[in-house]
């Protein structure tokens, strides 16, 4: 079969199915052209999950007549310049968008209107493309005294193939919303504006440029108990800069959809990025749970290339090695920076479990001794039930006198007060703990079911799960002294050949001396196998092939060997929890206080080893709605 040149226009569809793969695709390019062109507000509509029309309205610099007729020819663009010789430079790329392939690639599938008044002045002109077809530019009216307005209609009409394959239109607006959202975090000095069929979906206003402003638009795109429970990171190494915002361990998700990753401003999918958070979250969460996270990274363009897809979500770094360990370091200095702190969903997710409890009309009933008693909450009358005698107390709340523990004085109800007597306030209860009341995790009051410490604070209370609490102090401590010295190893009585894939073998074997840090002693043997010497102590009688494919798989995906940490971290985890304090053991006042003060000085402790948290705060407001009073 002879080879022949394809039309221009067959070239331009088969680039369009490379560039826009969908009406996101196409609204991504758009308003990245936008934010190149300087625009401080872009208004995006979108109708027919933007199937029917998509129109980006912004107020940059604009573009002259001349300029029009250029801007839809494939691989015109205004964003890279040659230098002296005539050479373009792409490795230094400082705008979003740089290929020129957007807009002739949405004409050859569209019917494509652009109109533009150039900052510069003069009249504002259109061109119009229609399914690769090109209409001569033509004077127009445009609202504004400066800007582009982009709309494309009937998008794929030109590939009815392609319509084929596309979602619901719900499906489709939803993706948009996405991707407007992306763009959004990435730059808060802009004002973003949404519609979808006729109906405003977003509106932010333009932030003041920084951390305050950013955490703003955070706030209204992704709710505000993350804003409650984001920590600030921003860290720098060797010219790299991190910086965001990343959730606490007990703010986790149930998938990865709230992690956003940002590379000089440009929103992309890098699983070297997605690895790093992972791994510095490791610690802290199950397998099955994800961080929540807006990461941005800032670096020479040099040292990054974006050139390696033509939707420009993947990204490759000259040292990856570098940008990994900012990630994970930042994020760790930031999450030990939390100390014991725990989300504050902890606390609303505990209140909507109370339940007001509502008598039944006209329920009165008799104790042993006969003192009569509403049937409000199956004959619970806080006030009578304290005031009668111990016999009847028991029966009106079986249990109530089999405490685990209390730490202040119980006083007997036969001996003549009342819980309102003023005797009570010069009781021991009004000293014990005086001096911790005002820490952070209070003064501890009593031990329930054997399990649950109650501490007051000064404006609230804490209920604080103590095998949970002890098990992340111990684990701690155990992660400290493997940090201080080797970690023990054993040599096997045999060495053990694993036979690999020739890539994977070279992977695990050009980490070799990263995994000896970690206690795994490995060497290249062969063409497509490592020979393991020696395993972590820790890791007991462990399964040695199945060890190194799952990390070969890490370094594959990830770059990193997860895996073995993560054995390593659920061993300690398994040797912290049978050496904490169980549940069903009774604590004296002093244990109790004691686990508070460790709590408060360790870092972490506010969630276990599987990020679920250790303890639980209500502040006295939040009690106080509880009871109508407030």
């Amino acid at each position: 079969m002879p080879i022949r040149r394809l039309p221009p226009e067959t070239v331009n569809r088969i680039a369009a199915g490379e560039v826009v793969e969908r009406p996101a695709s196409a609204i991504k390019e758009l308003v990245e052209n936008a934010l190149d062109a300087g625009a401080s507000r872009i208004e995006i509509q979108a109708d027919g999950g933007g199937l029917s029309r998509i129109l980006i309205a912004d107020d940059g610099h604009g573009m002259a007549p001349d300029q029009l007729a250029l801007c839809v020819e494939r691989h015109a663009t205004s964003k890279l310049e040659p230098d002296d010789a005539g050479d373009v430079d792409l490795l230094r790329i400082h705008t979003l968008g740089f290929r020129g392939e957007a807009l002739p690639s949405i004409g050859s599938v569209a019917r494509l209107t652009i109109t533009s008044r150039s900052r510069d002045g003069g009249d504002a002109h259109q061109i119009t493309v229609e399914g690769g077809d090109q209409k001569p530019v033509a004077p127009a009216g445009f609202p504004g005294p400066h800007g582009a307005r982009v709309e494309v209609r009937d998008l794929f009409y030109a590939t009815p193939a392609r319509l084929k394959f596309m979602k619901s239109e719900r499906s489709e607006a939803m993706a948009i919303s996405e991707e407007i959202k992306r763009q959004a975090m990435a730059h808060e000095g802009v004002a973003f504006t949404l519609d979808l069929d006729g109906r405003t979906t977003l509106r932010l206003p333009a932030e003041h440029p920084g951390d305050h402003g950013r955490l703003k638009r955070l706030a209204a795109l992704l709710g505000r108990d993350f804003e409650a429970n984001a920590l600030l990171i921003d860290q720098e190494r060797d010219g790299v800069r991190l910086s965001g915002y990343a959730g606490l361990p007990t703010y986790s998700r149930g998938n990865a959809a709230h992690q956003y990753l940002f590379v000089n401003g440009r929103p992309v999918k890098d699983r070297l990025l997605q690895g790093a958070l992972r791994g510095a979250y490791a610690d802290f969460l199950a397998r099955d749970r994800h961080p929540a996270a807006v990461l941005f990274l800032d670096i020479d363009p040099l040292y990054v290339d974006v050139n390696v897809h033509p939707a420009k979500a993947e990204v490759r770094f000259r040292d990856p090695a570098l940008v990994r360990g900012l990630i994970v370091g930042a994020l760790r200095h930031a999450l030990a920076a939390a100390g014991h702190r725990a989300s504050t969903t902890v606390a609303a997710d505990a209140l909507s479990g109370f339940r007001a409890h509502e008598g039944v009309p006209g329920g009165e009933w008799r104790g042993a001794s006969g003192e009569r008693f509403s049937d409000a909450a199956r004959g619970w009358s806080g006030w009578q039930a304290w005031a009668a005698p111990a016999t009847a107390t028991a029966q009106i709340l079986p249990g109530l006198n089999e405490r685990s523990a209390r730490v202040e004085p119980t006083y007997d109800p036969a001996a003549g007060f009342a819980p309102d007597d003023l005797a009570t306030r010069h009781s021991p209860l009004a000293t014990v703990g005086a001096a911790d009341i005002d820490l952070p995790l209070g003064a501890a009051r009593a031990q329930l079911h054997g399990t649950y410490i109650v501490a007051q604070t000064r404006d609230g209370l804490v209920v604080v799960d103590q095998h949970a609490a002890h098990e992340r102090l111990v684990y701690e401590r155990m992660k400290t002294q493997m940090a201080e010295g080797a970690v023990t190893r054993q040599a096997l009585l045999a060495p053990e050949v694993v036979e690999l894939d020739p890539a994977e073998a070279e992977r695990v074997a050009v980490r070799a001396e990263e995994l000896a840090e970690l206690g795994l002693i490995v060497e290249a043997f062969g063409a497509g196998a490592v020979l393991v010497r020696e395993t972590p102590a820790l890791l007991g009688d462990t399964d040695v092939q199945g060890l190194i494919r799952d990390i070969a798989d890490d370094l594959a995906e990830h770059g990193a060997a997860l895996s073995l940490k993560e054995r390593m971290a659920e061993v300690c985890g398994t040797m912290a929890c049978h050496g904490s304090v169980r549940a069903g053991r009774v604590l004296s006042a002093p244990e109790m206080n004691a686990l508070l003060r460790q709590m408060e000085a360790t870092p972490h402790s506010g969630q276990c080893n599987h990020g679920r948290p250790t303890y639980v705060e209500l502040k006295l407001g939040d009690l106080e709605k509880l009871f109508g009073r407030r």
